[in-house]
């Protein structure tokens, strides 16, 4: 009785055991998952805003130009990032170069270089991360002396 016990306790507590493991293991996937779609929702607000920017007829360039920012750095070179390099090109608003860091994996039109290299004095700096914007902020604070904005801030004070 007392080895059935025994084996009925012990197989109760590896249950218990692989039930957390499970569970903890669910708790990450599920929290990546609900972090990923705020992400992209995040993302999909930005486009909407931007899309209705364009439908006033308006340019992102106006409110650089308005700012007096003529140089600007653009943080971040996937979706957003390619979309502002390409509304300002052709206009009095020069991207200087882009700051990624997977700088060596991206082709654009303008240098890319990584957070860790020098940065190369602009008027502005436009974080296109938007969901990472206070962390990136606070690591380049620390490297520029120009200000350094959010895309998602330009979009809503247009």
């Amino acid at each position: 009785m007392k080895k059935g016990l025994s084996t009925l306790l012990g197989m109760a507590a590896g249950a218990a055991a692989g039930g957390i493991t499970v569970g903890t293991k669910s708790s990450k996937r599920i929290k990546k998952l609900v972090d990923g779609h705020a992400k992209v929702h995040e993302l999909y607000m930005a486009f909407d805003q931007w899309l209705q920017i364009r439908q006033q007829g308006k340019s992102l360039v106006e409110y650089f130009t308005k700012s007096g920012y003529k140089t600007v750095a653009v943080y971040g070179m996937k979706e957003l990032g390619e979309r502002l390099c390409d509304e300002l090109k052709g206009s009095d608003v020069t991207v200087s170069y882009a700051i990624d860091k997977n700088a060596d994996a991206i082709y654009a039109d303008v240098d890319v270089v990584t957070p860790d290299d020098d940065l190369a004095p602009v008027d502005v700096i436009v974080v296109t991360a938007i969901t990472f914007f206070d962390e990136i902020e606070e690591m380049l604070s620390e490297k520029v002396d120009c200000p350094i904005i959010s895309l998602e801030d330009i979009l809503y004070e247009m």
